[in-house]
């Protein structure tokens, strides 16, 4: 699949569509032109690291800021561009901020309903559709407690609830989760993956975490200095990644030099060092030098393997050890071993997997 391909995805009537955006402050692009189509009901990340552009972007989707060039569609209608600037209240979207933004003075039931009656809704409407929403995210039984009384979890479903009574085209989350304790976001993405299934809403989830969002998106953009690097799902980015750059910001793995011998299809021979193994490509990778990903997983612990190094470290990542080697002519590897070598010790290896990365 080509980048542009992937970017605007074949799909007739995307539930956003982004052309050409830009966003300066002070003379620097936040948001560097960015081309994006995201498929109506599709759970959508934008990731990357601070600075990135990516809360920008949303700001830009939700209409809370305006762009300086480019263009937005919203389930097919014109929100922003050509001298168009639809408020943030008329454009059929609702937003979770990281701050869950709950009114302290009223029940769980009220700072659902209370949005939703602002939206011009008649009070019993109102009321229906918050214990509607309430329910999709399994919170009836707690529609008359403050928010003060609840979990830090519960008050993130509760600050989703008010999304969902909106009955929003377009949710948009701003890292939700990042309050939250490691074990209760793993609790969350859960039930944020449920909601999502439940609502059908097309949704952009904005997040620095690598894991949520691979545990969350159908596909996921990676954005550095404004600008959106590649857009995939969670395992073409994790094996295929386009440049160095997602490699190194995506999972774990070293990038090392080696050269092209031949190709075939899909498959290289490539020189790495002391000896040559099958590497992956794409038809545009480069003969003669090239830079290849291995992943912990592309490098095991083989008597008989090509390759010898050296154990610097030993790291418990849950079910392995993740063994850091220093073989001469690539540097420093990882391995992936149920029982580490001690550090200092000699082991020999063999290269499975890989991926030349594209020119």
């Amino acid at each position: 699949m080509s980048e542009d391909q992937a970017i605007r995805p074949d799909c007739a009537d995307p539930g956003i569509a982004v052309d050409g955006l830009v966003k300066r402050f002070g003379g620097r692009a936040a948001v560097d032109h960015v081309d994006l189509a995201v498929a109506r009901g599709e759970f959508f990340c934008v990731l990357g690291p601070s600075g990135s552009g990516k809360s920008t972007l949303l700001r830009l989707l939700a209409g809370l800021e305006t762009p300086d060039a480019g263009a937005i569609r919203l389930a097919g209608r014109a929100v922003a561009g050509s001298g168009r600037m639809v408020p943030p209240e008329e454009r059929g979207v609702a937003m979770v901020f990281q701050s869950y933004a709950l009114w302290p003075h009223m029940d769980v039931l009220q700072n659902v309903a209370f949005v939703v009656e602002a939206g011009g809704a008649s009070r019993r409407e109102a009321r229906a559709r918050a214990e509607e929403a309430l329910a999709t995210v399994e919170l009836s039984a707690f529609a008359e407690r403050r928010p003060a009384a609840l979990s830090g979890g519960q008050q993130q479903r509760v600050a989703l609830a008010r999304c969902l009574a909106s009955n929003a085209d377009v949710l948009l989350m701003d890292e939700p989760l990042a309050n939250l304790d490691p074990h209760l976001r793993e609790t969350m993405e859960n039930e944020l993956s449920r909601i999502h299934d439940a609502s059908g809403a097309t949704t952009v989830y904005i997040t620095h975490d690598q894991r949520e969002a691979m545990a969350l998106a159908d596909r996921i953009a990676v954005m550095d200095h404004g600008r959106v690097l590649q857009v995939a799902d969670p395992v073409t980015l994790y094996r295929r990644p386009a440049s160095e750059t997602v490699a190194r910001f995506i999972g774990r793995g070293a990038v090392v030099d080696g050269t092209m011998i031949r190709r075939e299809g899909g498959e290289a021979l490539v020189r790495l060092g002391a000896g040559e193994a099958a590497i992956a490509c794409e038809g545009n990778a480069a003969d003669g030098a090239v830079r290849v990903l291995l992943r912990p997983a592309d490098v095991t612990l083989d008597e008989s393997g090509g390759w010898t190094g050296t154990v610097r470290r030993a790291v418990w990542r849950g079910g392995l050890f993740e063994l850091e080697v220093e073989v001469s002519g690539l540097g420093i590897v990882q391995v992936h071993a149920h029982t580490p070598p001690p550090p200092g010790a000699l082991v020999r290896m063999a290269i499975v997997g890989g991926w030349v990365l594209p020119a």
